[in-house]
């Protein structure tokens, strides 16, 4: 089922039946929806579920979160969680849901997964491991995952490139502390981890812009000049032309 609603909307993830749309679609109890164990997201901007809140104090939860049914009377959600946390901040007593029918776990995830990329809802590490997961997990192709998602198979590319970078600078881009634009430049200097962490700790720093960041990475740091008190010795005579060799013993 999941494989031929996605992208198509709420409407298109409803069961062709005669099903009373009560059955599938009410206001229900906050707290009779248990969270997602398979959702995508792992890092939640406080301050962006807070102006979510207070959106949804003022007008309410304006697209339905979707869930499948539990045990004793109870949901389990599929996708929404963001609005699930902003509408309990909210004081939101009740939410619209769509009540899915009860797939097999890769179903959710799934859907779980493509629902939150296509709300633009993740960071760009998420992202990645959303992508990383369909992959894997699913066996796609980037080209099937980027029909899923509706993005370019490129797109697709430079976001799991970003998990090349160490799980420090991973953190990093997740708190917001570099941005993707940044990440993206420090890949090419990902198998030098001295200078990694040297130009990382000045974009905090410093708040470096990406164009300042790209010319650290491009620049190639010269051989210093000796000190005073060194001399300079000549190379091994194996390492020195034919010519400059015969120099030396005439």
């Amino acid at each position: 089922m999941t494989k031929n609603v996605l992208g198509r909307g709420v409407g298109a993830l409803l069961p062709e039946d005669n099903l009373d749309e009560a059955d599938r679609f009410f206001m229900c109890d906050i707290e009779k929806i248990s969270a997602n164990p398979n959702q995508p997201r792992s890092h939640f901007d406080a301050e962006k579920l807070q102006q979510l809140a207070d959106s949804i104090r003022e007008k309410g939860v304006i697209q339905p979160l979707l869930v499948t049914r539990g045990n004793d009377n109870r949901y389990v959600l599929i996708a929404g969680e963001r609005r699930l946390r902003a509408a309990k901040l909210a004081g939101r007593e009740e939410v619209p849901v769509v009540v899915m029918d009860k797939g097999s776990d890769n179903e959710s995830l799934e859907l779980a997964l493509i629902e939150n990329i296509q709300r633009h809802d993740l960071n760009p590490i998420e992202e990645a491991v959303a992508y990383g997961r369909l992959l894997e997990e699913f066996h796609l192709t980037q080209e099937e995952v980027a029909k899923k998602v509706g993005r370019q198979r490129s797109t697709i590319t430079n976001v799991l490139r970003l998990l090349q970078l160490p799980k420090s600078l991973q953190e990093d881009v997740v708190q917001g502390l570099i941005s993707e634009g940044h990440a993206r430049v420090l890949l090419r200097i990902k198998d030098q981890p001295e200078q990694l962490r040297e130009i990382r700790d000045r974009i905090v720093n410093e708040e470096l812009s990406v164009r300042a960041t790209e010319r650290l990475c491009t620049h190639k740091p010269h051989n210093p000049a000796p000190k005073a008190n060194e001399t300079t010795l000549p190379p091994p005579a194996e390492e020195l032309p034919k010519s400059y060799c015969a120099a030396l013993v005439t």
